[in-house]
């Protein structure tokens, strides 16, 4: 069991790194959007880990479920943040939407 704790641990900081580079160093938005996806499934899987690992398995999935519908709605709300701005702005470009006033 060990080993494959360790097997997964380090996949999800490989996860949670891959989604905090996509959020930094990118600059459109829906880049950022699929990074923030990625740093949410990182979480969940650490979730359902530490419940696994703890024997609280019935928890982390309830927790896990929760949080997967969070995600969901965060999304969906972001996705349509990002549609009126491009239909305002015409660009997803985060550098150019710096500038914008009012």
């Amino acid at each position: 069991m060990s080993q494959l704790f360790w097997v997964c641990s380090i996949g999800v900081v490989l996860l949670f790194i891959a989604g905090i580079y996509c959020v930094l160093a990118s600059f459109t938005l829906v880049r950022a959007i699929i990074g923030l996806e990625l740093l949410t499934k990182a979480v969940t899987l650490l979730v359902i880990l530490v419940g696994y690992a703890t024997g609280r398995a019935g928890l982390a999935q309830a927790l896990a479920i929760t949080l997967i519908v969070i995600e969901v709605v965060v999304i969906a709300v972001a996705m349509g943040v990002v549609l009126c701005v491009f239909g305002h702005n015409k660009t997803i470009d985060a550098k150019l939407l710096r500038n914008v006033k009012g």
